[in-house]
C-alpha cells in the first residue's frame, strides 16, 4: 500500500508552514535592520550638517526600502510558486490518485511539481538536477496505463536522506520515457548520520515493492545501490510488456 493521502497532505502542510514561518522571519529581520539603520541616521542628525544629512538620506533610503522590496519580492515569488505547485500535487493526489492508473505525462509532471515543492527546504546553492528524456511520440505516454503515485518513494527518500549540510551534497533525477518503457532514477549524496541498512529493510521500501509486484509483477526493474557515497535507486516499467500481459490475460 503506498504513502496516504492524509499523511502526504500533512507532509505538504507542514512544509507550506515552514515557509510561512521563514518568511515571516526574514520580514522580521527586515524591519529590524530598517530600525537600526533609522537610530544611525538619527545619531548622525545630531552630529552633522542638516543640508548634507539630507543628501545622504536622500541617497541611501530609497536603496534600503528597494532591496527590502526586492526580498520581499523574490520571498513572494517562490511561495507564490510553491503554493501553485502545491496546488496541482494536492489535485492530482484527490482526483487522479483515486483512479487505478494515470497517463505517464501526468505522472511525471506531478513528480516534478513533487520536486518544486521539496525544494523550499533547499539551500539556493545546493546541486539539484532533473533532467526529462521522454519520446512523446510512444504510443502509450499519453494512455492511462501508469499506478498514480508510483514515482512518489524514490523522490521522497532523496530528499529525506540525502546529505543537505555537506558542500558537495547533491539530488540527481532523471525521468525518462522511451519504447513505452518508463524509468526513473534517483541518486543522492549520503548523509553520514542515515543507516542505509535500515532504510533498505524499512516498511516503506517494503510496502512500494509489494505495490509494484501487484500490479507490473514481471514487467519491473528495481534496484538499490550504493556507490562509494551515492545511494542510487533506479525504477524501470516496461509498460509496452504489461499491457501485452494484460491483453492476453
Amino acid at each position: 500500500m503506498y504513502i496516504s493521502s492524509v499523511s502526504f497532505l500533512i507532509i505538504l502542510i507542514l512544509g507550506l508552514v515552514s515557509v510561512i514561518i521563514y518568511l515571516y522571519i526574514r520580514l522580521k529581520d527586515s524591519e529590524k535592520k530598517k530600525k537600526e539603520f533609522e537610530g544611525r541616521i538619527q545619531v548622525m542628525r545630531n552630529g552633522a550638517d542638516s543640508i548634507h544629512l539630507d543628501t545622504i538620506e536622500t541617497v541611501l533610503n530609497p536603496h534600503l526600502f528597494k532591496n527590502i522590496l526586492n526580498s520581499v519580492q523574490s520571498h513572494a515569488y517562490q511561495t507564490y510558486f510553491a503554493l501553485d505547485k502545491l496546488a496541482n500535487i494536492l489535485d492530482y493526489i484527490l482526483y487522479e490518485s483515486k483512479n487505478k492508473f494515470v497517463t505517464p505525462k501526468e505522472e511525471i509532471e506531478f513528480a516534478k511539481d513533487l520536486i518544486e515543492v521539496n525544494k523550499i527546504k533547499l539551500s539556493p546553492l545546493f546541486e539539484l538536477t532533473v533532467k526529462t528524456k521522454i519520446d512523446e511520440t510512444s504510443s502509450l505516454y499519453s494512455q492511462k496505463i501508469l499506478a498514480p503515485l508510483i514515482s512518489i518513494d524514490l523522490i521522497e527518500n532523496a530528499f529525506k536522506h540525502a546529505d543537505l549540510q555537506s558542500p558537495d551534497a547533491y539530488i540527481s533525477i532523471v525521468f525518462e520515457f522511451k519504447d513505452n518503457v518508463f524509468s526513473l532514477i534517483v541518486s543522492n549524496k549520503i548523509s553520514p548520520k542515515m543507516s542505509l541498512k535500515k532504510e533498505k529493510g524499512g516498511i516503506g521500501a517494503i510496502s512500494f515493492e509489494q505495490r509494484l509486484n501487484i500490479l507490473y509483477k514481471g514487467c519491473f526493474e528495481l534496484e538499490r545501490l550504493i556507490d562509494d557515497d551515492a545511494f542510487i535507486a533506479r525504477l524501470k516499467i516496461d509498460l509496452n510488456e504489461y499491457k501485452t500481459k494484460m491483453f492476453n490475460s
